[in-house]
């Protein structure tokens, strides 16, 4: 289900500790707070396709719902049933182990990060159709087409010779090609195009609501991003702010990370 590289990175814990401090901590409470504002309340039953070891699941789960992640690697699957609350399974997004119309709301928060193929997101993007109820929400997340450019640079990735290549070829194709499982920088992955995930979504029979800039240009602070996040205040402004600009369309390429919320054909929910 996922190539040799991207397994070994998720094995040896690439992405353990990623949203726990820094630009990763950043990531994860926008994502909190985008899904608190577009979930329906609890009690919900929520599918979390590709949620790893619980990272939303666990927080999800305490707040009152029913979570059930389904992931392609059994040691995320152990990990994320170990938690109170949370059920798991293990499987494949383009082929959910769930039946149709059984779930109150589907995330997909990483696997279309690593479906490279469009026809393989269409069809990840299609079964959360065909699992979500009438009115269901869908959440999906993607990664921006120029987030590794940017990230060179904070990050002084460039300095390495091989970084660029990689770069280059996200540019342009959306392809990262990171195949050598020596190196520390992101796995082999998709990078969306922020005009890309609607016509996707809608091809699986879903309505897109909203495109939601994750962390917008704010990830780029650099060390600045641990003091501000440091401070309770600081935190709440900064989130109170991003909420004002979250859907500012010239704002998409410049973040991270993006959110795309769709509804089935039926919904009326608000977001």
């Amino acid at each position: 289900m996922l190539s040799p590289e991207i397994s070994e990175y998720y094995l040896r814990g690439g992405e353990r500790e990623r949203l726990a401090a820094g630009q990763g901590r950043l990531e994860f409470l926008r994502t909190w707070d985008v899904l608190t504002r577009v979930l329906p309340g609890p009690p919900a039953s929520l599918l979390d396709v590709g949620g790893a070891t619980g990272v939303y699941a666990g927080p999800l789960a305490r707040a009152g719902h029913q979570v059930h992640v389904v992931d392609p690697l059994p040691e995320h699957v152990a990990q994320a049933a170990s938690l109170p609350g949370v059920t798991a399974t293990l499987g494949d997004a383009r082929a959910l182990p769930a039946a149709d119309h059984s779930v109150n709301a589907v995330l997909l928060l990483g696997p279309l990060y690593h479906l490279s193929k469009r026809a393989d997101r269409v069809a990840a993007w299609r079964e959360a159709a065909r699992v979500v109820r009438p009115g269901g929400v869908v959440v999906s997340a993607t990664i921006s087409r120029f987030a590794s450019l940017f990230d060179g640079f904070v990050k002084d990735h460039f300095s390495d010779a091989r970084y660029r290549p990689l770069v280059e070829s996200a540019i342009a194709d959306g392809v990262h090609r990171n195949t050598d499982t020596g190196r520390t920088w992101f796995t082999t992955a998709y990078f969306h195009h922020p005009d890309e995930m609607a016509g996707e979504a809608a091809e699986a029979g879903l309505v897109v609501r909203r495109r939601v800039a994750v962390e917008g240009p704010l990830w780029l602070t650099g060390p600045r991003l641990p003091e501000i996040l440091a401070s309770p205040d600081q935190t709440d402004l900064l989130l109170e702010m991003m909420r004002a600009v979250e859907d500012e369309p010239s704002l998409l390429g410049a973040s991270s990370h993006l959110l795309t919320v769709a509804h089935s054909p039926s919904s009326t929910s608000p977001g």
